[in-house]
């Protein structure tokens, strides 16, 4: 028997060129069809968004006249969303298999504890795994897990994450509009794993979803060393390592280790620039996350030893190659 939810499908375009029409084109085939498709153009140069209006008609697109952000155009279509119980979240590089969001809506009905899932996102064009869900690190890291791996070689069992990555991701929306959405201070990068903490923090678990695959190039409209990759990740973990971890003071001096690392790493590969502007706009505004954090811990419902558990405390892993299999 086929899921009876109501999804709509979330897909925030930048300049993604032909990988856009791809992105469609996957959603079109879809076993399970979604009652809403919302994608939001951040006003793209390249005329990707122009090259599918024809083809893609009955989808609604949002035409912004500037870069708003990912965090705020996917925040714009939620809320564009009509009488829709699931929110699914594309990246425009992303390409589902034809049962994406059949086997998601399945997860969730399975388990209508879970609020969140997150795909098996393969690399586009190869058998290596670009992640099967996000690990959070005590001192304020994040990656994805399994990245890099030969898929053969991961487990596909259904299992608790962190935080599913927004690439591919199947959310709740009552849940996500209770946590308001994704922060767009953020702009862009991490904001994702910022969410997904909130949601830990408010007692809303995520699973891992191993036969809900697609493919994703990554990196396809902003390369993940260029300045501006740079500065948004390494901005965006400071601010969410002060808004949402537990036990702030006993992990700080892992955090400012890590910071200290991420600074002397990027300035020996000739990128002093964008990491030390990024450090120095994230303590800048410390002020308002800080009050952003009153707020967040104030609402916390899950004990702090228990979110504990769901992070890695590894000292080492951050810097390590092998974190990845984690």
């Amino acid at each position: 028997m086929s899921p009876s939810l109501s999804i709509a499908v979330v897909v925030v375009n930048w300049n993604a060129g032909d990988y856009l029409k791809k992105c469609l084109q996957s959603l079109q085939s879809q076993t399970l069809k979604p009652a809403q498709v919302i994608i939001v153009d951040n006003a793209s140069t390249d005329g990707s968004i122009q090259r599918v209006e024809e083809e893609f008609r009955e989808y609604e697109i949002i035409k912004l006249k500037e870069n708003t952000g990912f965090a705020f155009a996917n925040n714009l279509a939620v809320k564009k969303a009509e009488n829709c119980e699931w929110i699914a979240f594309l990246n425009p590089d992303a390409f589902a298999a034809p049962d994406w969001l059949e086997k998601l809506a399945e997860a969730a009905e399975k388990f209508p504890e879970i609020t969140s899932f997150g795909s098996h996102m393969l690399s586009y064009g190869s058998d290596r795994v670009d992640g099967t869900g996000d690990v959070y690190h005590v001192c304020g890291s994040a990656w994805r897990r399994d990245h890099g791996i030969s898929s053969s070689k991961v487990e596909r069992k259904m299992e608790e994450i962190f935080s599913p990555c927004a690439a591919a991701s199947f959310i709740r929306a009552d849940v996500f509009s209770e946590a308001e959405g994704f922060d767009e201070n953020f702009f862009a990068y991490f904001e994702d794993v910022d969410l997904g903490f909130r949601l830990q923090l408010k007692g809303y678990g995520c699973l891992y979803v191993p036969n809900a695959v697609v493919e994703h190039v990554g990196s396809a409209t902003t390369s993940r060393f260029s300045d501006f990759s740079i500065y948004h990740g390494q901005r965006n973990l400071v601010w969410s390592y002060i808004r949402n971890m537990p036990r702030f003071w006993y992990y700080l001096p892992q955090h400012i280790l890590f910071n200290l690392v991420a600074v002397i790493w990027f300035s020996l590969k000739g990128k002093s620039g964008p990491v030390l502007k990024a450090k120095w706009h994230a303590l800048k505004e410390f002020p308002r996350v800080w009050a952003l954090r009153r707020k967040t811990q104030q609402e916390r419902t899950v004990e702090t030893e228990l979110i504990l558990k769901k992070m890695n405390r590894e000292f080492l892993v951050p810097y390590l190659k092998r974190k990845r299999s984690l």
